[in-house]
């Protein structure tokens, strides 16, 4: 609309300081996932010394490491990676969904992005597919929406 004050967040990293939480349950996914992040943020122009790497035993385990991370005022932004591959039994559902929740909590608590890089698919080879960085790179696509959220809430203010 002309006239209007258009806010959007670039795909620069220079200057951020991105935190990302990966689960280690099914890490054969996972380091695919933290791979893609990790180069996307060297790609965006990212420090290795701005982005700080933790681990957990699982996708149930990220909200608390990430609204720990997002909460201590060191990060512009934390990415949750993970995979949850739903199985026979009712656990996906429980697991992939409170994680999801848990994140969402995490960023409006603390006002920091909290991206949700969590695989929730049905199959070994669908995720796979979304992990490889050299297809669909999902870890990638969570890295440059935690860059550009945080350069769109730089824009904005706290």
């Amino acid at each position: 609309m002309q006239g209007a004050t258009v806010i959007e967040g670039s795909l620069d990293a220079r200057g951020l300081k991105v935190a990302v939480i990966a689960g280690r349950w099914n890490d054969f996914i996972v380091a695919s996932l933290l791979k893609g992040a990790c180069a996307a943020w060297t790609r965006r122009g990212g420090l290795p010394a701005d982005l700080t790497i933790a681990r957990v035993p699982g996708a149930f385990e990220l909200p608390v490491a990430v609204k720990r991370l997002a909460a201590c005022g060191r990060h512009d932004a934390v990415v949750a990676l993970g995979c949850v591959i739903r199985g026979d039994t009712p656990h996906f559902d429980y697991v992939a969904g409170e994680a999801a929740a848990g994140l969402t909590r995490a960023q409006l608590d603390t006002g920091v992005p909290c991206i949700f890089g969590v695989l929730t698919v049905d199959t070994v080879e669908q995720a796979l597919e979304r992990a490889a960085t050299r297809r669909m790179d999902k870890g990638g696509e969570a890295m440059d929406v935690a860059i550009e959220m945080a350069n769109l809430l730089r824009q904005v203010g706290r």
